[in-house]
């Protein structure tokens, strides 16, 4: 809950407080009995279990490499598929430039090594090919 919405249920709980003097009997009666009828339902509270991980963290200077020396493993195995993620994204894109470069470098090697006439060069056809080609 946010502030508003805690500051909104306190204005509530207020006002209806304010009236409650002025309540009939047979009200507060009904009220009373409501009450204890929720209270009856209720659940009976139960224990938290706390692991001896928790435990070891909670307590000061319990932070440390020896008091659980195979606490990295497990912060180990959330950081390495993130990391693997990430490495395979990176050769991906490495992958995919080296590709592109190579399509351009045979594009540019064709294109010097043809003897094509002035006027193709002119024509927007040609430009529009190799604008496409290109990218």
């Amino acid at each position: 809950m946010n502030t508003e919405e805690i500051n909104f249920a306190y204005r509530v709980r207020h006002a209806l407080n304010e009236k409650l003097d002025d309540l009939p009997a047979s009200t507060t009666d009904r009220l009373a009995a409501a009450r204890q009828a929720a209270m009856a339902r209720k659940k009976a509270h139960v224990e938290v279990r706390v692991t001896r991980t928790a435990t070891v963290a909670a307590t000061a200077g319990g932070n440390g490499f020896f008091s659980a020396p195979f606490g990295w493993i497990s912060r180990f195995s959330v950081v390495l598929p993130l990391l693997l993620v990430v490495g395979g994204m990176v050769g991906v894109y490495q992958y995919e430039q080296q590709q592109s470069i190579a399509e351009l470098a045979e594009l540019d090697a064709a294109l010097l090594s043809d003897e094509l006439p002035l006027s193709a060069y002119l024509d927007n056809g040609f430009n529009a090919y190799l604008e496409t080609r290109g990218r």
